[in-house]
């Protein structure tokens, strides 16, 4: 998220300051004294547009002023975070994006929390992104495969799930990510960055590979991916920190290790750092897990080429979490829970619209109810389990 924030800022303040709006940077690798004159200039409302990092949720970071709020690659930023943004002023403008929507995302716009829009087009010049599932007895076909491509000028990523070897659960993986692995009966041995990266080095010692991970320091991480950029680095291993922000139009290729552990929503998202220039580009989901849920689920990635409907897979998959918060649960669950006896909230999408509708012109006609008092009753029980929990 931080490459993706300094991306923003440096394509966005110059346009900004054409226009007199001073736009700035708040990100966790700023030193102390920078983040404190930032943080004195946007409670002072000196600053019109900050872009930053989870630097922005931080109790030192107020706003004089806090009038719009867009959170960008959202299934990135848990339930709390985004709430946490929204609590800095009075009532702001909220405007989530993603390019694959998470369950609770989708679920709130079927509810008429969220009112959506949906952009079905890809950019200009974006190719659609040929995508295959394999399993290892192709290693050696896909090994030269990585050789045709970067013969031929192309560049390569490599995104396996951990960092290091006997850490099952390591990774970058997502809070909501992490409630896919329920669905792993025998889990196929990961493939970890450091050692798998080794391993491609001493494959392909005629191509300068490289390896990244979230662990590494700021600079670091842009010392490599500016090498990746440049063309001089080839081959990049890494794990889902280069999910978001990484634009590398030459990069023709995307292998996803232990395609499995992976959720859909996660998959499109890296399916999406290639085919972004001229060059022809390919996904490959590589994984030995052979049960049926997860050879459907990855099928789907091999199908679907529609952020959307892979969101509404994603959907129908995990649930969309909780809304409301009882008694009994200390958090909200960001996946999960909320079924309706006669509806499917994917399947039944029609059905779910009219509930809304139907329920908004109660409210228009009698915002307090007084002509459904069994109605009010039910709504007032659920209000007072929790009367400061409503998302």
């Amino acid at each position: 998220t931080e490459i993706l924030a300094r991306q923003h800022q440096s394509d966005l303040a110059p346009i900004f300051e054409k226009l007199g709006i001073r736009c700035e940077l708040l990100v966790g690798a700023l030193n102390a004294a920078r983040k404190k004159k930032i943080h004195d200039m946007l409670a002072n409302g000196e600053i019109d547009i900050v872009i930053g990092t989870q630097a922005l949720l931080s109790d030192g970071t107020s706003f004089a002023k806090l009038g719009l709020v867009v959170v960008d690659e959202q299934h990135r930023f848990g339930v709390e975070q985004r709430a946490v943004l929204s609590r800095k002023g009075e009532k702001p403008h909220l405007l989530v994006m993603s390019a694959t929507p998470i369950p609770r995302s989708m679920a709130l716009a079927l509810y008429g929390n969220l009112d959506k829009t949906i952009i079905d087009e890809i950019p200009p010049g974006r190719q659609r992104v040929d995508t295959f599932l394999v399993d290892e007895s192709y290693r050696a076909r896909l090994d030269g495969f990585i050789k045709k491509q970067i013969d031929e000028g192309g560049q390569v990523y490599i995104v396996c799930p951990a960092v290091e070897e006997a850490v099952e659960d390591e990774g970058d993986l997502s809070l909501y990510d992490v409630s896919e692995l329920r669905f792993c009966e025998k889990k196929p041995p990961l493939k970890a960055a450091v050692q798998f990266s080794a391993e491609i080095a001493e494959k392909f010692p005629e191509y300068k590979t490289a390896f990244v991970h979230g662990k590494l320091k700021s600079a670091e991480k842009e010392r490599i991916m500016s090498s990746f950029v440049s063309g001089e680095t080839k081959i990049l291993v890494s794990t889902t920190v280069i999910e978001v922000g990484v634009n590398v139009p030459n990069a023709c290729l995307m292998i996803v290790e232990n395609a499995e552990r992976f959720g859909l929503s996660q998959l499109h998202q890296l399916r999406g750092r290639v085919g972004r220039g001229s060059r022809k580009s390919y996904c490959i989901l590589v994984s030995d897990s052979h049960t049926e849920a997860y050879e459907a689920r990855l099928k789907t990635m091999c199908n679907t080429y529609d952020g959307y409907k892979i969101a509404e897979a994603d959907l129908a998959l995990r649930g969309p979490g909780d809304f409301l918060r009882d008694n009994t649960n200390a958090e909200f669950r960001q996946s999960g829970g909320l079924k309706f006896k006669i509806a499917d909230t994917c399947e039944d999408s029609s059905l779910m619209e009219r509930a809304f509708e139907a329920a908004r012109t109660v409210i228009a006609e009698d915002p307090e109810l007084k002509s459904h008092p069994e109605l009010k009753s039910k709504l007032l029980s659920v209000w007072d389990s929790d009367k400061n929990s409503i998302s």
